[in-house]
């Protein structure tokens, strides 16, 4: 029998309002990607240090396979899947330990954290940073359900999730996909953080 656990079991609340942040901060990193400001691999090692405190395994392999494209190493990918600070650069260390304290505080980081963030990074940085971990955030809390369910097919299930647990997840999340976008626009016109 498998007795592995999830690292992270979020609840619908939770997975609600990382649709709208995840909405919400999509914009920003769509300008990014046209603006560079933060450098596609500082990105990918952002979500890959998120991924890895969540524990989404479904993430996991999807990021490791786009932090290859964008030409890192797979001794980098293992590192920051496995924990590991060996590969975490001076000039990004901030950020990634940023990443690891939203997804470590279910993603509702404190205040400080962000200020000490800004002060490092400058306002227009910590925004993409931020962003970058948002959308993370939304795709792992999303992805964690289903890669329960995949190890549940697998007969490998995890001892601390439920067949309910994961069907519901699941099933609720084209619902909050289609309800967190209005949600999102207009907070993000009031310019509020959910």
């Amino acid at each position: 029998m498998h007795t592995s656990q999830l690292k992270k079991k979020y609840s619908m609340k939770q997975l609600f309002g990382a649709f709208v942040n995840g909405y919400r901060s999509l914009p920003i990193l769509i300008k990014n990607r046209k603006s560079k400001r933060v450098d596609l691999q500082w990105m990918e090692r952002l979500m890959l240090a998120t991924t890895e405190v969540n524990g989404c395994e479904v993430c996991s392999y999807a990021h490791a396979k786009i932090a290859l494209k964008e030409g890192l190493t797979q001794q980098e990918i293992q590192a920051f899947l496995s924990g590991s600070d060996v590969f975490v650069n001076e000039e990004e260390s901030v950020s990634i330990f940023y990443a690891q304290h939203v997804a470590d505080s279910m993603g509702n980081p404190d205040a400080d954290t962000y200020i000490r963030l800004s002060q490092v990074y400058g306002a227009e940085i910590s925004e993409i940073i931020h962003a970058g971990v948002m959308v993370m955030m939304m795709g792992n809390i999303s992805g964690i359900p289903l890669s329960a369910f995949i190890r549940r097919l697998q007969g490998k299930a995890y001892s601390n999730s439920s067949l309910v647990y994961e069907l519901s997840m699941l099933l609720i999340q084209p619902f909050f996909m289609i309800v967190a976008i209005p949600i999102a626009w207009v907070s993000s016109l009031a310019h509020r953080s959910i």
